[in-house]
Order: C-alpha cells, then structure tokens, then sequence
C-alpha cells in the first residue's frame, strides 16, 4: 500500500525548504549514477574474459563493494535533508546521467576505458553536489562529499594502478594471471 502522504516522512533540518530540495536533487543524482556504475561494475566483473582475466575480476570486484558501500550514506544524507531518495530500478533509470552498457560483448580494455570514463563522470558529479551543498550553506553534506571522493578516489586509483599493470605484457607482481576464460 502506498502513502502518499508527505507528512508521513517529516525529517527536521535546518536547511530552508528550497535549499533541502536543491541538496536532495544532487544528491539523488549521485545515489542513481553510484548504482549504475555499480551494476556495470558486476557486469563487466562477471563478464571480464581474456588472458588476464583473474586480476581484472578481482580489481572490478574490489571497485564494485566500494561504490556499493558508500550508497547507504548518500541515501541516508538525502533523507537528512528532509527529502526522500532514490526508491526503485526506474527511479535510478529517471535519474542517472551514466549510460547502461547493455553489449554481448566488451573487450577488457573497453571495459576498463569505459569505467575510467564513468568514474571521472562521477567525480564531476561530487564536484557539481558540492557547489549545491556549499551555496545552500549544508557544511554537513559538503564535508561528507569530500569524505565520499577521497573514499571512492582511493580505490580508483589503486584499482587503476592493478589495472594498468595488469595490461599485456606487464603482469602484476605476485599475481600470476590464469589464461582462459
């Protein structure tokens, strides 16, 4: 049964009506995009093949918990501000700026590009939610975006590092890839 009923989900906050709103629209965008990486993360996790296909599904599953990790606290953030966040798959589909990748098939170079790409779309975003959070004076939201990037930077850079060094012709130390798959 659906309430539709606002009062249903009063938060206080002291941010002002338009500024919450403005907070809880950036913030949503962040939570829809963060999914949609996430799932095509997995994806690209349980589809990786190729030579050096261990270390590759290993760094995108590492990347994927990462993301999946800091969605609770964006969420919980947008309700903090007195709105409501993301409720559904398509409420994610209305929201993220990120673009599904439905292939058959995507070489491992592709797949990692692709989320190089995404990832610096997603930095964009935190940027973009930052500027919101500080022009409506939420200090709380701006210092956990920063909390976020610097998170999420983290595991990116250490995953591209993995990455890199996981290219033909330069196989990671201490991982010898498997062949196959």
């Amino acid at each position: 049964m659906t309430n539709n009923n606002a009062s249903a989900l009063p938060t206080p906050s002291d941010l002002d009506e338009c500024a919450a709103m403005t907070v809880a629209d950036a913030l949503k965008i962040i939570l829809a995009n963060s999914y949609a990486i996430y799932l095509k993360t997995k994806n690209f996790h349980w589809h990786v093949s190729g030579p050096y296909f261990r270390d590759y599904h290993l760094i995108l599953d590492e990347q994927a918990a990462e993301i999946l990790a800091v969605t609770d606290a964006i969420a919980e953030r947008a309700r903090k501000t007195g709105n409501t966040t993301i409720r559904s798959i398509g409420d994610i589909a209305r929201h993220q700026t990120i673009k599904d990748n439905d292939a058959e098939f995507v070489t491992p170079q592709d797949m990692l590009g692709e989320l190089r790409a995404d990832n610096l779309h997603m930095v964009e975003s935190f940027r973009r939610a930052k500027d919101v959070a500080d022009k409506a004076k939420d200090n709380a939201t701006s210092g956990l975006i920063d909390a976020w990037r610097t998170r999420l930077s983290a595991v990116r850079g250490s995953s591209s590092k993995s990455a890199a060094s996981a290219l033909p012709g330069k196989p990671t130390s201490g991982i010898t890839p498997r062949r196959g798959r």
